[in-house]
């Protein structure tokens, strides 16, 4: 429905926590800001979301997931209007590395994760190692979860 109101909409990304055989998440540190996350970013206007998911986690990580992934989680930061969808994946190829956006990666358990990570990004990457049925469901400021 158009309201008519001039705001601009969500935009929608997703993001990949990649677990490997212990257990651990893969985080990257990003160039922009210095946070760590799981890797992701904003889907384009032409991708499937699980296109969009290969892609933007290949390009920050060097490593190819397997396809479909588990979605674990729908977040909505209200600060900045974007939806996040965060699926569990498994890697198929390829080896952790930096790149253009990526500062550093690491492999993580959950309590490192919650000593990195932002609250809003630290719960996405716990909810996907509980491999959440349903998917979660949260909400954020950009930093807490509200």
């Amino acid at each position: 429905m158009n309201t008519g109101r001039t705001d601009r909409p969500h935009s929608v990304s997703v993001a990949g926590v990649i677990v490997d055989d212990a257990g651990r998440a893969l985080l990257i540190r990003r160039r922009d800001n210095g946070k760590w996350e799981p890797p992701g970013g904003v889907v384009e206007r032409e991708e499937s979301l699980p296109e969009a998911l290969q892609r933007e986690v290949l390009e920050e990580t060097g490593i190819k997931i397997a396809l479909p992934a588990v979605l674990t989680g729908v977040y909505k930061n209200m600060t900045g209007l974007i939806v996040s969808l965060v699926f569990r994946c498994e890697a198929i190829d390829g080896a952790p590395t930096v790149g253009d956006e990526t500062r550093a990666l690491r492999w993580v358990t959950r309590e490192e994760v919650v000593e990195l990570a932002d609250e809003a990004y630290a719960i996405r990457v716990l909810d996907a190692l509980d491999r959440m049925s349903p998917p979660a469901v949260r909400a954020h400021d950009g930093v807490r979860l509200i």
